[in-house]
């Protein structure tokens, strides 16, 4: 499923949150239901999220899920609104499952061994935004980031060189203090372009320039599942499996600033524009566990249990920039030696290291109306603190990044509620489920909690069997192209509005 919260890859503690925050994936028929699955089972979804579930199976199957995603994301800053849709079609799910019996009326009376493969989490959507600026620059930030480090340190073998402020250095965007003063500190910086506010011997006034960024994101989480459920007398059945996911992000963002003003001094004009293009790349593979339990103390009612332990990745990234900048002809160091087209490019960045996401308790119950269907919900525990970074190479530490995501996240209850009802061999579906937000303390005036609709049709014959779900999924966030120490940094608001609509062909043998 698409996850409506936007979190860009601005910090380890952000991509924490947005590997850890999943929705389990299933079958159109699970979808349909808003996602209720842990006290139902004769479904190949039950291999994710319950394999005591698999232990209803009473034959094998074998079934295809399709997708196709539309991500509409409405954007909002400084008073100028903007819309983009990124459309995709995929595979979010397949089941293969094998059914054996046993004879008799007590005691083992059947198992199934099923490995299938869900789509948890899909990150491909596209995103802009733009505006008139008429309080800073990122030129602001790049100034506060350098202060402390020696400008040394910006150089091409310094430590600080393959980071956005080390290009900014070598595009000559900002300088140290010694640049108008030998005996001004190296530690401390300005810029042509003014600081915030400007600097004495600047245009004494607050720059106005124009902000654009595009942010394209692409890839998924996925898992495949190798799960085995067994039905004890009809009453209690047990199951658990072990997940292989595997985790794919790319993000791609160009930002772009221009036409800058200086409304005291319009013939002020050294700059026409700069641009930073920044790409990260995180890849890699995890393992967890699961295992359930569902009961059914009485023919109409079931109750389930499954806990999936925290999934431990090896991840690998890579991030690599390049920032340009068009001068107009500006004389920077008074020589008669013009700046015009400058750019500097970093060297690629490859890091590895483990990161452990939450484990996942749910508790679930099901009531049935004889042939007629049946209601469902589930609720799940999940402690994002819980997640946590470890080094792969000796001497890096993570201690403040954990600090950091203990004392942003929380734990919180996820609820997902839906229902069945049969008439012959047709079903028709509706659920709903709900994600509050994981921040201990709401983020920019925005919660970041999410809700689902989704409904669905299914029809049910001896040798065939499809359904068909639409799930709507809609969440607020906000987004920051930088920050200063500053109540002024800008701030993007955003609407995400998620379509997916799946089906399922199963075959049963």
């Amino acid at each position: 499923m698409l996850l409506p919260n936007l979190m860009w890859a601005q910090s380890t503690s952000e991509t924490a949150l947005l590997f850890s925050r999943i929705k389990p994936g299933g079958s159109a028929r699970i979808q349909g239901m808003g996602g209720v699955q842990t006290s139902l089972g004769g479904d190949y979804s039950s291999a994710f999220s319950n394999p005591a579930g698999l232990g209803m199976f009473n034959r094998s199957e074998i079934s295809i899920t399709p997708g196709f995603n539309s991500a509409k994301i409405t954007s909002d800053y400084l008073g100028n609104s903007g819309t983009e849709t990124k459309t995709n079609l995929n595979i979010p799910g397949l089941g293969l499952v094998f059914q054996t019996e046993q004879e008799g009326k007590k005691g083992f009376l059947s198992g199934a061994f099923a490995v299938s493969f869900n789509r948890v989490n899909n990150f491909n959507q596209n995103f802009s935004y733009q505006g008139t600026n008429k309080k800073n620059s990122i030129i602001d930030y790049f100034i506060e980031d350098a202060t402390g480090f020696d400008s040394d340190s910006f150089l091409s073998e310094g430590e600080n060189f393959n980071t956005p402020t080390g290009l900014a250095y070598n595009n000559y965007l900002i300088e140290d203090s010694t640049f108008i003063d030998p005996n001004a500190s190296r530690f401390e910086y300005l810029s042509v372009m003014g600081v915030y506010p400007s600097n004495p011997g600047d245009p004494e006034d607050i720059r106005e320039v124009l902000q654009l960024e595009n942010i394209k994101t692409t890839g998924a989480q996925n898992q495949w599942s190798f799960s085995y459920g067994a039905n004890l007398s009809d009453k209690i059945f047990l199951g658990a499996g072990i997940g292989f996911s595997t985790l794919r992000f790319q993000t791609k963002k160009t930002y772009t600033e221009s036409n800058y003003n200086f409304v005291s001094d319009a013939d002020f004009n050294p700059l026409n524009s700069l641009l930073l293009d920044e790409e990260l790349r995180i890849s890699g593979s995890g393992v967890n566990g699961t295992f359930g339990m569902i009961f059914r103390p009485i023919e109409m009612v079931q109750l389930g249990i499954s806990y999936t332990t925290p999934t431990l990745y090896k991840l690998t990234d890579s991030y690599r920039a390049t920032l340009s900048t068009q001068w107009n002809n500006f004389d920077y160091f008074g020589d008669g030696k013009n700046l015009n087209a400058v750019s500097e490019e970093s060297d690629e960045l490859i890091d590895e290291y483990d990161l452990r996401t939450p484990s996942h308790l749910n508790i679930g119950g099901t009531l049935f109306f004889q042939k007629f269907g049946f209601i469902s919900a589930d609720v799940e525990l999940v402690n994002y603190s819980g997640a946590k970074y470890s080094p792969g190479i000796s001497g890096i530490s993570f201690d403040s990044d954990n600090d950091r995501i203990k004392s942003l996240y929380q734990s919180t209850l996820n609820y997902r509620v839906g229902g069945e009802f049969r008439f012959s061999n047709y079903r028709a579906r509706a659920g709903f489920s709900y994600m509050p937000d994981p921040f201990r303390s709401e983020q920019n005036s925005i919660s970041r909690k999410t809700t689902s609709l989704s409904g669905g049709l299914g029809y049910r014959a001896e040798k065939f069997y499809v359904d068909f779900a639409v799930v709507y999924t809609q969440g607020d966030a906000s987004y920051r192209p930088y920050r200063i120490n500053s109540v002024d940094s800008p701030l993007v608001s955003i609407q995400n509005k998620n379509t997916l609509a799946i089906v399922t062909l199963g075959f049963p043998f």
